[in-house]
């Protein structure tokens, strides 16, 4: 009984008033939102702004100045799309267009090609395997003028390595610099011997994130090597098929360095124009007749080109693995 009385007391005991938490001081309160909220924004801002000055704002300048005739002296005249309309009607700018994507077929396609295979044959257990993968990559740090200079030795009429070996099969020389196709041959083989590598080591990248238990379920079922890169490698890859292939179309269609060091630094693209590019042909123009509208359009059409090669790239490579 006097435990029953006892734990009545204890029930009817006042509960104590809970502590309050010492209030904090309001400058601690802004401090605390200036890390939390602000801070980040601030971290990031420099790329912003980076890209606010020396990309929208070009992008913008350009856009506007694509509707005068502007010249060096800094004499305007309103033409509205009078620049965009010659642009069409000029043989020379569809020249490099047709230059342009050329070189872009025959460089990407093996590019990539050659790229997923070497990134499956790293992706294997070789011994040396980090000096391997660091050594696809030093094609991509080597100068441009360099690999101009011995690309252009090889490629050489009447002394160069590969008229010797074709030489060996009784081909006759080939000019490689003065003939449209051979040009381009050549400086397609220069563009994929510089960013296979890149490429390779991305699409490693990706293959690593695939699961293993694919392929060993795969194994169990007996399928081959050949067929699980095809049935399983592959479509896995699709996200980082995407990445490369809209990557080298950007690069592809705004070709300029190969081209140029090929030709010993003119932008005029050969005695014909047999290999200039529309990066080529956009420089020429402002930088040489001092059309800078001229140019402005120009670069605007090679914008346009490069939305469009993005976007049918990117609706051939989903259809990758069935999805359509």
């Amino acid at each position: 009984m006097s435990v029953n009385v006892d734990a009545g007391r204890a029930s009817q005991a006042p509960i104590p008033p809970p502590r309050s938490s010492p209030r904090r001081p309001s400058g601690l309160g802004f401090l605390s939102w200036l890390d939390l909220k602000a801070a980040p924004y601030l971290l990031i801002s420099p790329y912003f702004l980076l890209f606010l000055v020396f990309g929208i704002f070009p992008l913008g300048f350009t856009l506007w100045y694509s509707l005068f005739k502007y010249d060096l002296t800094g004499t305007e005249e309103w033409t509205g799309l009078g620049n965009y309309t010659a642009l069409l009607s000029d043989g020379a700018f569809w020249n490099a267009v047709v230059n342009t994507v050329g070189m872009f077929l025959i460089a990407t396609v093996p590019q990539i090609l050659l790229a997923l295979l070497l990134a499956n044959a790293l992706n294997k257990r070789i011994r040396g395997r980090l000096l391997v993968r660091m050594g696809v990559l030093l094609p991509l740090v080597t100068s441009v003028v360099a690999v101009a200079v011995v690309f252009t030795q090889l490629y050489g009429r009447d002394w160069g390595l590969i008229n010797w070996i074709l030489g060996l099969f009784g081909a006759d020389p080939i000019d490689w610099k003065a003939q449209r196709i051979p040009s381009w041959i050549a400086i397609s083989t220069m563009i994929d011997w510089r960013w296979t590598g890149y490429n390779s080591i991305i699409f490693l990248a990706g293959m690593q994130t695939i699961p293993k238990d694919l392929y060993e379920a795969a194994s169990i079922d007996g399928a081959s090597r050949r067929r699980q890169f095809w049935q399983i490698t592959v479509p896995m890859l699709r996200p980082t098929m995407i990445f490369v292939v809209l990557n080298s179309t950007i690069g592809g269609l705004t070709l300029f360095s190969e081209p140029t060091t090929f030709f010993g630094g003119n932008v005029h693209g050969g005695t014909n124009s047999q290999f200039q590019t529309v990066s080529m042909f956009i420089v020429e123009q402002g930088f040489r007749e001092f059309d800078y509208g001229y140019a402005s359009g120009a670069a605007w059409l090679l914008f346009l080109m490069i939305l469009i090669g993005s976007l049918v790239n990117f609706l051939l490579i989903r259809r990758i693995g069935g999805n359509k």
